[in-house]
């Protein structure tokens, strides 16, 4: 029952303090929001209706990256920014967001000729700083081949490798959370903010919320709130009865994994689609995903299916690029689908539309802020708090310069990379010494960084019949307690993407999970079972797929 006891301690702390700030969204741009007020000396509260990340920040392509396509809409100041902080992001946590080049293969007929590809990775590179062995390299059709065997021959033309960065976007949004209440802030998941109070001026003075594990209802006190709510922050702002002519347009985006054996990429590759798109295929520990698509969707965010015809579609434009590997619909293992809150233009199409982000500020103060990359997410928060520090200024107050860009996340910190793998020898031999297999270190460290020995430690003193099962209730327990994980779905899905990259490992140690989290919440024999038919309906999820026909 501990951690249900500490969960209502900090309600009641949410309930009884009066902030400066209260971030509405767990996602990857208010948990940097949260980190950059709270690290410029503001109070703030944090709260999500979810679990962190749940939403879109679990559902990207989990890649640092300077979007190489936004050159061919011409987006020259989106790419500069987000290609600079690549490298930002990456020193932040080098652990989590790690070196990945990529292989762009050309083809006759696609989107990009080997001139325009020359020229486009060029400027890529330029306006990233990109520096030394991470410069774009153009390849012949055969030096192409070499580095991928299984791109298709007969319409190959030649290729570009260049430098990107491939992170778990839900860990990396746990940590900045984790960051942020290193400098103050206070955060709570399953916390749905439910209405506005108003102060005589009509300026938002409170939130109502209602925590939706314990059904308990509160109040927040605060002077300012900032929505960051992704595909809700329309909803926020009905309530608010702020809408105007701006509104969010949701696009679904689905990424399909298969086993590595069936595709057993040398490299990450991003490829041309006959209809004009271009994919991913990016190897991960042992499975590669592909995706993603881009489509209108009108549907609830809260649950947004991944239909058998977004499936066929990314199978059949992989099959074509890589024609010896054949995949079918069995092979999929798994797979994800979530929705950009990208910012309604008139006459475009969802691909088309801009990533950049935007602010909207009502007449009760409430500042909203959608759109946006993950890769910027860092730079967003900076300009919707200096937005912020307007409102202060105007009331007489100060605020202090943003520093995110030195702030290290929990989890390091690593000097660089090559740190980082010398430090993976180091956890394979703290595991050996507690007879755990040491292969688990590199995902260990990847999840963890040098919060891994934490772990270790409690799986040395636990008592499971089997290793697997000894170091995932370690795990469980760690997150209970340092993470805020509430319900075993929160683990297995987003602390440590076992539903999506490592589906095969979930059955052998789920009941060893579920007593982790019997003991820590109190759960009857009933709330065992509801949490066990959560996960396996959350696996069914993931891995079945019906024609959107039917639905």
């Amino acid at each position: 029952m501990y951690a249900t006891q500490e969960r209502q301690a900090k309600l009641d702390r949410l309930a009884s303090t009066h902030f400066d700030l209260l971030v509405i969204g767990g996602g990857i741009t208010g948990a940097g929001v949260a980190l950059d007020a709270a690290s410029r000396g503001l109070n703030v509260a944090l709260i999500e209706r979810n679990d962190f990340a749940s939403g879109t920040s679990s559902k990207s392509t989990k890649l640092i990256h300077g979007g190489l396509r936004y050159l061919k809409n011409l987006e020259i100041g989106l790419v500069r920014e987000v290609g600079q902080e690549r490298a930002v992001v990456h020193k932040l946590a080098p652990h989590l967001v790690r070196p990945e080049k990529m292989l762009l293969p050309l083809v006759e007929g696609g989107s990009l000729g080997k001139l325009t590809t020359s020229m486009a990775l060029w400027v890529y590179d330029f306006l990233a700083d990109v520096e030394g062995d991470d410069k774009r390299v153009m390849l012949t059709k055969e030096e192409t081949r070499e580095m991928e065997p299984l791109l298709r021959d007969d319409i190959l033309t030649g290729g570009g490798f260049y430098a990107e960065y491939r992170t778990d976007d839900a860990r990396l949004t746990i940590e900045n959370i984790k960051t942020a209440e290193q400098h103050g802030a206070l955060a709570a998941n399953y916390v749905e903010a439910t209405d506005f109070e108003y102060d005589e001026d009509h300026q938002i003075s409170a939130v109502r919320c209602r925590d939706r594990f314990s059904d308990r209802e509160l109040t927040i006190n605060c002077d300012h709130v900032i929505s960051s709510a992704g595909p809700w922050v329309d909803d926020l702002r009905k309530i608010d009865k702020s809408m105007n002519n701006k509104r969010l347009f949701l696009s679904k985006g689905v990424h399909i994994v298969v086993a590595r054996e069936r595709l057993p990429l040398a490299h990450a590759c991003y490829f041309d689609v006959d209809d004009g798109r271009m994919l991913f295929a990016i190897p991960r520990l042992r499975c590669t995903y592909i995706g993603t698509t881009d489509t209108p969707y009108k549907g609830d965010p809260n649950a947004v299916p991944v239909h058998l015809e977004d499936v066929e579609y990314l199978l059949r434009a992989t099959n074509q690029i890589f024609p010896t590997v054949d995949l079918k619909v069995e092979d999929v293992e798994s797979s994800w689908a979530g929705v950009r809150p990208l910012i309604f233009e008139e006459g475009k199409k969802a691909g088309e539309m801009s990533r950049k982000d935007e602010i909207f500020e009502s007449d009760s103060g409430l500042l909203s802020i959608a759109g946006g990359k993950l890769t910027g997410y860092r730079k967003m928060a900076e300009r919707v708090v200096d937005r912020l520090g307007k409102q202060l200024h105007d009331e007489g107050e100060d605020l202090e310069k943003n520093t995110t860009r030195a702030i290290i996340l929990t989890g390091g910190p690593f000097k660089d990379f090559e740190e980082v793998l010398t430090y993976e020898k180091t956890i394979a031999g703290m595991l050996e010494a507690v007879s755990l297999a040491p292969d688990r270190a590199g995902y260990l460290v990847a999840n963890y960084g040098k919060q891994s020995p934490e772990i270790i430690e409690l799986a040395a003193g636990r008592s499971e019949s089997t290793d697997v099962g000894r170091l995932a209730a370690a795990e469980a327990e760690w997150c209970i307690k340092n993470e805020l994980a509430v319900y075993p779905l929160d683990w297995v899905e987003r602390r440590s993407g076992r539903l999506y990259f490592d589906m095969p490992s979930i059955a052998p140690i789920l009941d060893d999970v579920l007593n982790v989290f019997a003991d820590a919440y109190g759960y009857t024999e009933a709330d065992r079972e509801r949490e066990r038919r959560r996960v396996t309906e959350a696996i069914d999820w993931v891995s079945t797929f019906s024609s959107a026909d039917n639905n």
